[in-house]
């Protein structure tokens, strides 16, 4: 598998683990069945994602990649979607967030470049 195609799945595995989460928001604790059947169908294909790209890269990595951006991601749907505020301190830890990201895949031996 090419590092272009797995990181086009785990970007896959992190588009549907950002959804899964806003469907959650919504499930309200589980009592709204569609947001609740909605969130268990992106989990499962972000895990389903996952499972693919730790066969080829360790999965601390996979999973720290993953996280983080899902993070972020949630912290910029949030924002958007439902008004949360971010304040400085928010917004500082999502830049440190992403700089480790960034050093993870580029300079870590850890992810083969």
């Amino acid at each position: 598998m090419t590092r272009t195609s797995l990181y086009a799945i785990l970007a896959t595995a992190i588009a549907f683990e950002v959804v899964g989460t806003t469907f959650l928001a919504q499930s309200a604790q589980f009592t709204r069945a569609l947001p609740t059947i909605g969130m268990a169908l992106c989990y499962g294909v972000a895990f389903y994602c996952l499972s693919i790209v730790s066969t080829a890269m360790p999965i601390g990595i996979v999973y720290a990649v993953w996280s983080g951006l899902g993070i972020v991601f949630i912290a910029g749907v949030n924002f958007l979607l439902f008004r949360q505020a971010l304040d400085i301190w928010a917004l500082l830890g999502l830049a440190l967030i992403i700089a480790g990201v960034v050093i993870i895949n580029t300079l870590s031996k850890s992810v083969s470049h």
